[in-house]
């Protein structure tokens, strides 16, 4: 497969951590050039310092708030002053302020997860797609989550954004083809500081015993399918969804 990415500049939102930073550094070792955006400068400032040093490509950093429409445009700004395109656009950012019921959760929470889960990844397509993609083309990834496939007594309003996002995937999909793919990753339970309430303290090795392959995943495992769906490798995929879940979703229900 051709996964080279060399001449191709990258935006990683919520890059500075976790499966965002993971991605950032699979894309930078396979050549491309590499915006990582977060909140905070000093932490983006940090991990562009270690990719840096690990991959030995080239990357830099703006932060911004992934929900806020003028930070992304400055984002956008800065990655094009910087690297001169943008070909890669991975919104991986996200947020999730409530757990509970659903039919609980106040309004305020339930804005603030639709507006960095969903309305943001549709913002820095927006930004992309008049900035650079619509004349040069280009690829978006968006990072959803199993749960968005299925339903959860506690992270309901989470997972409605994420399955928000698997449609929004599919109807940009449609309508920025044939020069713009947009494609999407549904993790599973990945061990990163976002998901620890979900794995720390021996809950990581009963869900793991759940899955065919028993173990949870790590943020590699889904920067490997990122720099797929990247690359020209997936050049013949568009509006996809693929599901990287150590085979979760088809596990039986009972622990053995």
């Amino acid at each position: 497969m051709d996964t080279n990415m060399d001449g191709k500049v990258a935006i990683v939102t919520g890059g500075s951590r976790g499966i965002g930073k993971a991605i950032a550094a699979s894309l930078a070792e396979a050549g491309a050039r590499v915006m990582i955006t977060s909140r905070k400068a000093d932490v983006c400032e940090a991990a562009v310092a270690e990719l840096s040093d690990q991959t030995g490509g080239d990357l830099a950093f703006e932060a911004g708030h992934a929900g806020r429409q003028e930070d992304i445009q400055r984002v956008v700004d800065t990655t094009l002053a910087t690297f001169g395109g943008v070909d890669v656009l991975v919104n991986n950012a996200a947020t999730n302020p409530y757990a509970g019921p659903t039919i609980d959760v106040d309004v305020p929470r339930w804005e603030k997860t639709f507006e960095v889960n969903v309305t943001g990844p549709l913002m820095w397509t927006q930004a992309c797609w008049r900035a650079w993609m619509s004349e040069h083309g280009g690829g978006v990834i968006n990072i959803s989550s199993v749960g968005g496939l299925s339903t959860n007594p506690i992270l309901g309003p989470y997972d409605i954004t994420k399955a928000a996002l698997i449609h929004l995937t599919k109807q940009l999909a449609a309508e920025l083809g044939p020069g713009v793919r947009v494609n999407a990753i549904a993790p599973g339970l990945i061990k990163t500081d976002f998901a620890r309430a979900l794995w720390e303290g021996g809950q990581g090795e009963v869900v793991a015993k759940a899955y065919p392959l028993k173990r949870l995943g790590e943020p590699e495992d889904i920067a490997a399918a990122a720099l797929y769906l990247a690359s020209e490798a997936s050049g013949w995929v568009t509006g996809m969804t693929m599901i990287v879940d150590g085979g979760g979703l088809i596990g039986f229900s009972k622990i053995a």
